[in-house]
């Protein structure tokens, strides 16, 4: 779970070090005090695109960082197969420095992506927002919640619709490559005649450095003669033999000489025998004119293979093998398309198969998942909610299967169910979507979950309720909530209240962590607007006190 995050220079905020518990922390103030800065400091760091002007006004850079806690052998697995490694601890520090030049994100000091930062998101981090909510009534993402309620069953027949679709949709990329009849007869043309060519010049790995070697030798054979003549002739003057023999007779008076006259009678044997060898390699040379001529000509053949089809000689191997496969297939076009026929209305036939199990199997769920979403609608003060879901097919393939889905939904009694995209009011969306988080709270892999303003436009009994089942969701997870209702913030186990202040030049907002007689003080403001009264005082006082009954009773239960 997060247990920390740090901020400067973002926004309005200087400075901020907050810690996060278990159970549900709300985050409350004024509008426009800079609630939404911390949620918004999370997706920074989580990956989310940043411009300059997130950077405080008069600071250099902007810096945010997240630390977790993860205790989950499973999710340290998933974690590690992304090449990030966790300490002993179970810590995993993640930051994001944003500058005017650049931004670096780390996870536990290690340069990463954003590609693999959000990828490690979705194992750390569930964050809900008006944008959660749209997609809530998307049917693609519909079809997902259908699949992740049924993981277990759906996820198997989806790997195995992927597999076929693959082969299937091959089949019809070859079916679609055959040319016309004319165009077939030019193209077995074209083929014959470079697979002639390939296999006529008996290609051979590493020939042109060779024939290029060969071709410069013999084209500088007369220069080659030249230079080794005039070296024969230098050796031969060099007498090193009376040098040698000069040096002897001084060693005779001066014993420390013995190890030059060595040293030259050696240099002497050394320039005898090269002397040999290059007299041997003149003697051996030979200009051969028709040779050279063969060589350049196999030296242009060469290369005028390699820019018609490869630099690389394995690679024009390759392309021989494609060549005579595409030509055998052109040559038994029938046989072949008959072949692939087959074998695409056989593909199409386990498709339907699997298509059909895994239909079978969402409709199961999708019953299931309806009778659970109606109960926590209820909950939610949708008395008279009537929730279902619609299935469909597609006229293709995809690799989720054929089925397309809907999420329909009455939310007053003796009115016809509608689409949820059709839903016009953003507090009866968002309790719809709180009833789904509730259903799949035992579902979700991530610890953290954020909701922000997932009780907005609410009022009364209903914010009531959404309260409980951010209670009961923060029994299973973490729950941080940005909120504007008393009832939510009166059920929170920790709660920070977010001010803004100026001093007339500079603007910053500051988070504090309260408790007690300020978490009253906090719930009074929700309550009573501009004027708080003693009956604000007590009502407020009366509503942490029935939150917390309401905490211990739902704790005994377990």
């Amino acid at each position: 779970m997060l247990i920390e995050l740090h901020i400067r220079n973002l926004a309005l905020i200087s400075r901020a070090d907050l810690e996060f518990y278990t159970g549900l922390t709300v985050l409350s103030g004024e509008t426009g005090a800079g609630k939404s800065i911390l949620i918004d400091s999370i997706n920074l760091a989580l990956g989310a695109k940043a411009g300059k002007d997130v950077i405080r006004n008069g600071s250099e850079y902007a810096y945010i960082e997240l630390l977790f806690s993860i205790d989950d052998e499973e999710k340290i697995k998933k974690i590690r197969a992304l090449d990030i490694e966790i300490g002993d601890e179970g810590l995993l520090i993640i930051t994001r420095k944003i500058s005017f030049q650049r931004s670096v994100m780390r996870v536990n000091d290690e340069a990463v992506s954003v590609n693999k930062l959000k990828r490690l998101t979705g194992i750390l981090i569930d964050m809900h927002s008006q944008d959660e909510h749209r997609s809530l009534m998307d049917p693609v993402h519909q079809l997902e919640l259908i699949d992740l309620y049924a993981e277990d069953e759906t996820a198997p027949l989806k790997a195995r619709i992927r597999d076929l679709l693959k082969e299937y949709d091959e089949v019809n990329l070859m079916l679609s490559d055959i040319p016309s009849a004319q165009l077939r007869l030019r193209e077995i043309e074209i083929l014959k005649y470079e697979i002639d060519e390939i296999e006529d010049a008996q290609l051979k790995a590493d020939e042109e450095a060779e024939l290029v070697s060969q071709v410069k030798k013999l084209k500088n054979a007369s220069r080659i003669i030249e230079m080794l003549n005039r070296a024969a002739f230098i050796l031969e003057e060099n007498e090193f033999s009376e040098a040698a023999a000069k040096v002897r007779e001084a060693a005779a008076y001066d014993k420390s000489l013995s190890e030059i006259a060595s040293q030259l009678d050696e240099s002497e044997i050394i320039m005898s025998e090269a002397l040999h060898s290059l007299n041997a390699y003149i003697s051996d040379f030979e200009y051969d004119g028709n040779e050279f001529e063969r060589l350049e000509k196999r030296l242009d053949l060469v290369r005028r293979l390699q820019d018609k089809y490869s630099d690389d000689i394995d690679e024009i191997f390759n392309m021989l093998e494609e060549k005579k496969e595409r030509l055998e297939f052109l040559e038994n076009f029938d046989v072949k398309r008959n072949d692939l026929i087959q074998k695409k209305n056989s593909l199409r036939q386990m498709l339907d198969q699997v298509c059909m199990q895994l239909g079978k199997k969402r409709r199961e769920a999708a019953g299931m998942l309806s009778e659970n979403i109606i109960k926590e609608l209820k909950d939610l003060n949708f008395m008279g909610v009537d929730f279902k879901i619609d299935f469909g097919n597609l006229k293709e393939y995809t690799k989720t299967g054929n089925d397309s889905v809907e999420f329909m939904i009455s939310t007053n009694p003796g009115q016809p169910r509608k689409p949820l995209r059709h839903i016009a009011s953003g507090g009866e969306l968002s309790r719809v979507m709180l009833a789904v988080k509730t259903v799949f709270a035992g579902n979700d892999e991530a610890d953290t979950l954020i909701f922000d303003e997932v009780d907005a436009g609410i009022s009364g009994r209903t914010a009531q309720r959404v309260s409980e089942k951010l209670c009961i969701i923060g029994r299973k997870h973490q729950v941080i909530c940005i909120t504007h209702l008393p009832q939510t913030a009166a059920m929170a186990d920790h709660h920070y209240l977010i001010a803004k202040h100026t001093d007339g030049v500079d603007t910053e907002t500051d988070i504090e962590y309260i408790k007690d007689e300020r978490i009253v003080n906090e719930l009074a403001r929700l309550l009573g607007g501009s004027r708080i009264t003693e009956a604000v005082y007590g009502t407020a006082r009366e509503m942490k006190t029935l939150a917390d009954k309401f905490k211990v009773e739902l704790d005994l239960k377990g």
